[in-house]
């Protein structure tokens, strides 16, 4: 899969989000994409899945895709299974192959419970896991990851973990953003960063380099995003130590949060207090 020249705004006149991005994708790579919030990520995904149209240049020789979005639309007319069934047959499945590829996904992620659980009734964390089950039973050659694992618990994790590595040793392609730069470092093949609407390439993350590390320290919320390791200094609060990298997502969970928490200070490690 090559990108010549691709460009994408929205409307005539809108600003470039994206601009002379070139990029072959070859198989056997994972490929970690990085950049700030607002910087233009999520529309280089998109256009990769071929879910955007570039407004300039060509995407050529785009293999069998899947593609997990940063936010899953719940209300859908499906249940679990009928969602994954339907999208199966979406991605070229036959009828039967589809229904035994959900079954099979869906006990993975230990949902199988919930297959006739319409969506709408779903908790966030489970249609997460559908969300991911939909673009893993497609076995795609491309598989493209917009914080997936935003919202899944540690074995779901593991379980996604495990999918894409398979995806790359059988000769397909994996491109991921997440906040935790951690996420498959010993795994990622290239790493490349949404800067000034441009794509550029990025030192590839390695087990263990976090970079600095910050505290968030936040009150009044109810239970903590999963996922995030934590401690608590009293009642009601929370203190997290993370990489200053991954600040603004952590910070943005936390906001985002129901009820939402509501921060108290942000400070380099070890560091004085600095209010936020």
């Amino acid at each position: 899969m090559r990108l010549e020249a691709v460009g994408r705004r929205y409307g005539a006149r809108g600003p470039w989000v994206l601009r002379d991005v070139d990029l072959e994708l070859p198989g056997r790579q994972l490929l970690r994409v990085e950049g700030a919030n607002g910087s233009g990520k999520s529309t280089f995904l998109r256009v990769l899945a071929g879910i955007d149209r570039p407004t300039a240049g060509h995407v050529t020789g785009r293999p069998r895709t899947a593609y997990v979005p940063e936010r899953f639309p719940p209300a859908l007319p499906f249940d679990a299974r009928g969602y994954l069934v339907h999208l199966g047959r979406v991605h070229g499945l036959g009828s039967r192959t589809a229904a035994d590829r959900a079954e099979r996904w869906l006990e993975r992620f230990g949902i199988a419970q919930y297959a006739r659980t319409p969506l709408r009734e779903l908790s966030k964390g489970t249609c997460q896991k559908v969300a991911v089950a939909q673009a893993l039973l497609a076995e795609p050659e491309l598989l493209v990851l917009d914080e997936a694992w935003t919202g899944l618990d540690q074995p779901a994790r593991d379980v996604l973990d495990d999918a894409v590595r398979a995806t790359v040793a059988a000769g397909g392609t994996a491109v991921f953003v997440d906040h935790d730069l951690r996420r498959l470092a010993g795994d990622t093949t290239a790493a490349h960063r949404v800067e000034d609407a441009r794509l550029v390439p990025a030192p590839v993350p390695h087990d263990g380099d976090a970079g600095p590390l910050v505290v968030v320290e936040a009150f009044g919320g109810g239970e903590p995003p999963a996922g995030l390791h934590h401690g608590t200094t009293a009642p009601g609060t929370l203190r997290l130590t993370v990489p200053a990298r991954e600040s603004d997502a952590v910070l943005r969970r936390l906001l985002d949060a129901d009820p939402p928490w509501h921060i108290r200070a942000v400070r380099p490690a070890g560091g004085p207090p600095e209010d936020s």
